[in-house]
């Protein structure tokens, strides 16, 4: 199964999004978790996926300047980068001890490292 069809891609993508979703949404009340790399990656996942989903999610006023600043070649300065990316990988990381399950392991896993390309690509 070298190459998942059109379609199980699609709709992979939009798991991933809207699991990543819950989790930024998650993140706005829970001081551990972070929101914004889970919006960027939901973002991501949608545009990939769904033009309709993404297109809300670029209307939603809360996430949709996160996405826009992002989108439009905003970098982060690189000490600030990794900063973020060192808070990922310790709450991600505590999440994973904490719940201690195979999926949580697997799911958690995949999003801390497209999290930390997404960042590391918009980085100067």
């Amino acid at each position: 199964m070298r190459h998942l069809g059109t379609q199980t891609k699609r709709g992979l993508l939009i798991i991933i999004g809207f699991i990543s979703l819950a989790l930024g949404i998650a993140g706005v009340v829970l001081p551990l978790l972070p929101t914004t790399p889970f919006i960027l990656l939901t973002a991501t996942c949608f545009a990939k996926s769904s033009p309709r989903f993404h297109h809300w999610l670029l209307q939603h006023p809360n996430f949709g300047p996160i996405i826009n600043t992002f989108q439009n070649n905003a970098r982060l300065p690189t000490l600030t980068a990794y900063k973020v990316i060192l808070f990922i990988w310790l709450s991600l990381g505590l999440s994973m001890l904490l719940l201690d399950t195979l999926w949580a392991y697997i799911g958690l896993s995949s999003m801390v490292v497209l999290i930390t390309s997404l960042i590391l690509q918009k980085t100067k």
